[in-house]
């Protein structure tokens, strides 16, 4: 995670706790919320691949709140658990995807955005995949400059402002560059070290 999203993070518990509290006393489970996030992005996604472009980022917006609440909600309540862990991580790859396949399709005759849209979603899938990998050996490599925070900032504020070129550019080139980073991680890491089956 980012040095601006660790700071960040602190306050954004303080804010979100009073609405997490009411989540829990109306019994929202927080696998409720991750799902209901993905049906927003899904939502808004829609709008998106039709050009409503302020209605599509309000929903996607409040898609990727649900996202950050339903794990604050988690462990601030002890309602963690493994199930829930592993599907938040499966629906972070729709969530990541639909709005970029959206603007796939608005962008379609657009060879710049399309070319740039498409970079952005391998490295978006690379990103993750590559902490997974590499957590499933055992290795931690969390490091890299733009993880999936970052990635939705970058795409909200892009579907906001209109400039999603530009939105697209900076997740495509800055995601693949956050790959390259945790393979030298893990690199570093294991380098002389063997590897039994």
């Amino acid at each position: 995670m980012s040095q601006i999203i660790k700071n960040i993070k602190p306050i954004w518990e303080e804010k979100a706790s009073p609405v997490v509290d009411f989540l829990y006393k109306i019994k929202v489970s927080p696998n409720t919320l991750t799902l209901s996030g993905l049906l927003l992005i899904a939502v808004g996604s829609f709008f998106l691949a039709n050009g409503y472009l302020i209605l599509a980022g309000i929903l996607i917006f409040l898609g990727n709140v649900c996202d950050a609440l339903d794990g604050f909600l988690a462990r601030k309540y002890n309602q963690q658990t493994l199930f829930g862990a592993f599907l938040d991580s499966v629906i972070d790859r729709y969530s990541d995807i639909l709005p970029m396949l959206a603007i796939l399709f608005l962008y379609k005759d657009d060879v710049l955005t399309f070319t740039f849209t498409s970079l952005a979603i391998v490295g978006s899938y690379m990103t993750s995949y590559t902490r997974a990998r590499a957590e499933g050996l055992d290795v931690e490599c969390k490091v890299g400059m733009m993880e999936r925070p970052e990635r939705s900032i970058v795409l909200i504020l892009s579907i906001f402002s209109g400039f999603i070129l530009y939105g697209m550019m900076l997740i495509a080139i800055f995601s693949n560059i956050t790959t390259f980073q945790r393979i030298h991680c893990f690199y570093k890491k294991t380098k002389g070290k063997g590897f039994e089956l």
